[in-house]
């Protein structure tokens, strides 16, 4: 044990369910070495953190296009009678949400 490139352990816990992935990941790498597979994943392995403004914003824009669309469909049902402006309002807040998907869509082509 002198001769080993390798004298400093590190240890860490892991819930049941976080071994089964483990367990479960490692089967699908093809191996059964845990100590060599988590120095791989560990050395080796990437954390890919996503920081999307536009996912927030695009969430805003549905929730307000879903509450228009209900507020339009309440008054249809009341009144018998569609407006133009209220079609104009949701198409406009269909365009603002395909641009937000534009917008994400690019940024996650970006990520290597």
């Amino acid at each position: 044990m002198a001769n080993r490139n390798r004298n400093i352990k590190v240890r860490f816990r892991v819930s049941e369910e976080e071994l089964a992935i483990l367990n479960e990941r490692m089967q699908l790498a093809g191996t059964i070495n845990r100590e060599a597979f988590l120095r791989k994943m560990a050395l080796d392995g990437y954390i890919v953190k996503l920081d999307l403004p536009e996912l927030r914003e695009m969430v805003s824009l549905l929730r307000r296009s879903g509450n228009n669309l209900n507020q339009l469909t309440r008054r249809v049902h009341e009144t018998g009678h569609i407006y133009d402006a209220d079609l104009e309002e949701l198409r406009q807040g269909q365009e603002q949400l395909w641009s937000g998907v534009n917008k994400i869509l690019s940024r996650l082509e970006t990520i290597t």
